[in-house]
């Protein structure tokens, strides 16, 4: 297969990532400028988010409101951005069947991405999980098409469980662990709130990373640091505070007539600076 410039490089540099000692952070930008700033704030790899690219498109997220060939382009663009090792959001793998998730990953590994996510949503609402069975095999066949290729490709096994109102942390656990067996490289419950559940997710995988995603200001880098989890993702919530900082400046503007929020704008000559 075609092999992107420098990837068998990126590659390396994201498996050591996870095996150094210690813990980090991988930001999730949404198009090309954000991933600029990330890298240029010193970040040392990146994840792609559905949920920001969506909101980028005017669209909601989940649902299949974003097609793989738009989720490939994304990470082709975020990939090609920076010299950071680049991690991709595939949701689930865009179909049920565990060849759709294969015949996913290997797409995915095209782009030049160093890994990517595959997730046990179905993105239907009346059935949101698949089955216990169903989701294994789904990512042994994601599992097996990284196998397959001449470089690293780290691939995260995600249990959707507690982020789609099943609040049932036994069989979440039960999930990872299973995933972890078919060889998953990281494991990722998005939607763990407390120390004790984050404690439990760390040792039952062990000594696979986890990765926990962080949206709200309750643990800080070092507190998870403590708790053995490897990686720490963001999602959508920096899509989010930047739409966010956006509104409240629009909304200042329609219901105020005033235009107090430009003195917290970013000024021209920085963002210039930073692009340039």
């Amino acid at each position: 297969m075609y092999m992107h410039p420098s990837q068998a490089i990126k590659a390396e540099a994201f498996q050591k990532l996870h095996e150094r000692t210690g813990i980090f952070v991988i930001p999730n930008p949404w198009d090309i400028g954000s991933a600029k700033l990330l890298a240029q704030l010193g970040f040392e790899a990146l994840a792609t988010t559905s949920a920001g690219l969506a909101f980028s498109l005017g669209r909601p997220d989940g649902e299949g409101g974003i097609t793989r060939t738009a989720a490939l382009n994304n990470a082709r663009d975020i990939v090609d951005a920076t010299s950071l090792p680049v991690s991709a959001d595939l949701e689930n793998g865009y179909g049920d069947d565990p060849d759709a998730c294969a015949e996913t990953v290997m797409l995915a590994a095209g782009t030049g991405l160093a890994g990517c996510s595959i997730e046990d949503a179905t993105g239907r609402p009346d059935e949101p999980i698949y089955p216990y069975e169903l989701a294994v095999e789904r990512i042994k066949a994601a599992v097996k098409a990284t196998r397959a290729l001449p470089f690293s490709f780290l691939l995260t096994a995600r249990a959707e469980n507690l982020i789609h109102g099943r609040l049932d942390l036994k069989d979440t656990i039960r999930r990872l662990e299973a995933y972890a067996d078919a060889g998953a490289d990281v494991l990722f419950a998005p939607g763990l709130k407390t120390r004790e559940e984050i404690d439990a997710v760390v040792r039952a995988v062990a000594p696979r990373p986890v990765n926990v995603l962080m949206g709200q200001g309750s643990f800080s880098v070092d507190d998870l640091a403590r708790l053995g989890v490897k990686r720490i993702s963001l999602g959508s919530t920096l899509a989010r505070a930047a739409y966010g900082s956006f509104l409240r400046a629009a909304e200042e503007i329609q219901q105020k007539g005033t235009f107090t929020f430009a003195a917290d704008a970013v000024p021209y000559a920085t963002i210039n600076r930073l692009f340039s």
